[in-house]
């Protein structure tokens, strides 16, 4: 049994420092943009979807960081080492399509629920609190396992690294990111995720490159060629062969994949609110970008580091030769480190524990503002004190940070002993989190869809998903436990049907008992008011059972009123609802906008354009690329060598699209705040 790659000081080290360093950092960023920026994350607009006005480029940096959890580099590797070189292209075409989907739904948003703050809360104002508690109970169930899942996959990579007991990196790993995300909301989660994404994306590339250029790998060429002469024989790939994309296992588990990542996105709150978050102007360019740009992580990473595993494990430079990687190492994602640690030292594996640190704390960052937002939103000034002050919404949001961090240190720590992975995870998480999806879309698309639909179709979905793939764990395997319900038919079939049975369970419900949505109705939810409220000390109203007064502009408002409710947040300029105390048909007639009629055309154009390109994604990424190569081919050397040329091109692309373009994007807002420390400094 070899000794650990590096030393439990080391552990111990990284996760304690950068966690300290991320504090400082986000403390002292949200000082900047409170004294320089008039960005106060004391206001629950701030704090929860950054006033809805960050720029491409952050919303691009942020959006990337968010899908790029520990899977996208180090277990996309581990699975390459699996099954081969088509593993890491069906990996990156679930990422991909699930972007440019959620642009759809983002600008959708935009447009008829401009000042939604939560998913769920576009559930209740539509359906009632019936709807809303079943779609409560999935987000929480997904964010639950998702989150715990991802802590408990780097935990036991951090034990596998480092000897560091696995109990103490399910503690250590969520415990700055509370005390950062805390403090500083949503706008504080963009900037760490920037910071998250910088480093990442730089190290994964001197990885791969340093990797690949390594004496004992030969660049592209050896890598190939060693790659042909390995005595390496993959079940259900065309000749046993690691280059070639006719593998079985990698197009099933790419499916689970989509639909359990598909499930993750929508079915998380936190992943919408950085969609509300963006400006109008911003959400489907970033959104279109990201999708092109993160097909780079798995391929390029996963191709490279997954294929050398298999080079050198036989071979004396192998640190733990002459032993293998099992398969419980493989799955636990060792693949990556032992590369590293053989070839490159202990510093480069150093590196990937400050990676994998990164990856975890920006998936769990952006958790926690989603639950807090639910317990704040959703459940306390819904259920508990619909006139809750914003004040008290935002102390109630600072407690649920801390909770749900506490929380889900418990969680994974009870999965850790209930004896689960991340590979069991892969194929449980989509049968629970996928029956939201659909019935969540048509809230947005389809007028039709009705509250018996949206109660019945999610609860009816998860139970023929849960049916389907229990009965065929045990039909199957004979038994079921642990290891036969994540054996991946089952999953898959089950996944499937918990996916796509809500959308006929709905259809059928909503066309035998019809009724239309006016969708004016979304316009009655408001903005939590911020300054005004406090300079007033009147609580801050939003829509719940009873739609409240309005937030609108009266005709007696006087212009100190009006200056207040712009100092609040809202564009200058836009129309804003009328005042209004039930839903009658009436009081719709008077509702308006809150946007002037050139940005709800501008919003229009952004529809078409993200749909037309959510299609010609999908044809793209899952049709016409990868399923051609379908087929009894094995890589030439040629072909071989352009398609991990074109890898690593693309991953400098990225780096340019959410490292580069960023900073240039918020040139003006960072000259602004460095012109103001430096009048200050100078005082």
């Amino acid at each position: 049994m070899a000794t650990e790659l590096l030393t439990q000081a080391d552990g111990y080290g990284i996760i304690i420092g950068l966690s300290v360093l991320f504090c400082l950092i986000i403390l002292g960023a949200v000082q900047i943009q409170k004294r320089y920026l008039s960005e106060d994350s004391d206001e629950s607009e701030m704090f929860m979807v950054a006033n809805r006005s960050v720029g491409t480029g952050l919303t691009a940096s942020a959006v990337f960081s968010s899908w790029m959890w520990i899977n996208e580099s180090v277990f996309s590797a581990a699975y390459t080492y699996k099954w081969g070189i088509a593993l890491p292209i069906w990996w990156a075409s679930g990422l991909s399509f699930q972007i440019a989907l959620m642009a759809v739904l983002g600008i959708v948003a935009k447009l008829r629920v401009p000042h939604a703050h939560t998913s769920l809360e576009i559930m209740k104002i539509r359906y009632g609190p019936y709807v809303h508690w079943i779609f409560i109970l999935l987000n929480l169930i997904n964010n639950i396992f998702g989150c715990g899942s991802m802590i408990l996959a780097g935990a036991q990579l951090v034990t596998g690294m480092t000897g560091m007991h696995v109990v103490a990196a399910c503690v250590l790993i969520p415990a700055g990111v509370v005390i950062y995300t805390a403090v500083g909301g949503l706008k504080a989660t963009f900037l760490t995720d920037f910071v998250h994404t910088t480093v990442a994306l730089i190290l994964l590339i001197y990885f791969s490159l340093a990797v690949l250029t390594n004496e004992h790998i030969g660049g592209i060429s050896g890598l190939y060629a060693k790659v042909k002469a390995a005595d390496v024989h993959v079940a259900g790939n065309y000749q046993g062969s690691l280059l070639t994309m006719k593998s079985k296992s990698s197009v099933l588990f790419g499916l689970v994949l989509k639909l359990g990542n598909l499930a993750l996105v929508m079915m998380d709150t936190g992943f919408w609110q950085k969609s509300f978050a963006s400006d109008v102007h911003a959400t489907v360019p970033a959104y279109g970008l990201v999708s092109i740009v993160i097909i780079a992580i798995p391929w390029c990473t996963g191709t490279i580091i997954g294929l050398s595993a298999r080079v050198i494990e036989t071979t004396p430079v192998w640190f733990d030769f002459p032993n293998t990687l099992t398969l419980t190492q493989v799955n636990s994602g060792l693949v990556m480190p032992y590369v590293l640690r053989s070839l490159l030292g202990t510093g480069a594996t150093a590196g990937l524990l400050v990676l994998v640190f990164m990856a975890i704390t920006s998936t769990v960052s952006s958790s926690m503002i989603a639950v807090s937002s639910i317990i704040s939103l959703d459940f306390f000034r819904t259920y508990i004190n619909p006139r809750a002050s914003d004040r008290k919404t935002l102390q109630v949001s600072h407690w649920g940070v801390v909770f749900h961090g506490c929380f889900m240190a418990g969680f994974a720590i009870m999965l850790e002993y209930a004896g689960a992975t991340n590979n069991w995870s892969t194929y449980f998480r989509p049968i629970i989190a996928c029956p939201g999806i659909i019935p969540l879309i048509l809230t947005l698309l389809w007028s039709g869809q009705t509250r018996l639909a949206a109660m019945l179709a999610p609860v009816l979905g998860l139970l023929s998903g849960i049916a389907t793939w229990l009965s065929l764990s045990w039909y199957w395997s004979g038994a079921i436990n642990i290891q036969t319900t994540q054996v991946q038919l089952p999953g898959l079939y089950g996944a499937i049907v918990s996916c796509f049975s809500p959308a006929i369970y709905s259809v059928v419900i909503s066309l035998t008992w019809p009724k239309r949505f006016d969708w004016r109705e979304f316009l009655k939810i408001d903005l939590i008011e911020d300054k005004s409220q406090l300079i007033t000390s009147t609580p801050s109203r939003m829509a719940s059972d009873e739609i409240v007064e309005a937030s609108g502009t009266t005709a007696g408002e006087d212009d100190e009123k009006k200056e207040a409710r712009f100092s609040s947040g809202e564009e200058e300029g836009s129309t804003l609802p009328k005042s209004r105390k039930s839903s009658t048909a009436d009081d719709l007639d008077q509702v308006e906008h809150p946007f002037d009629q050139a940005t709800i055309e501008h919003i229009k154009r952004w529809f078409k354009i993200a749909s037309v390109y959510f299609v010609v994604n999908v044809l793209v990424t899952i049709v016409l690329w990868p399923l051609p190569l379908y087929r009894d081919y094995i890589f030439t050397k040629t072909f071989f060598s352009g398609w991990v040329t074109m890898a690593i091109i693309w991953h400098f692309f990225a780096m340019y699209a959410v490292i580069v373009y960023p900073v240039y994007d918020g040139r003006h807002a960072i000259a602004k705040a460095t012109r103001g420390i430096l009048k200050e400094w100078r005082r």
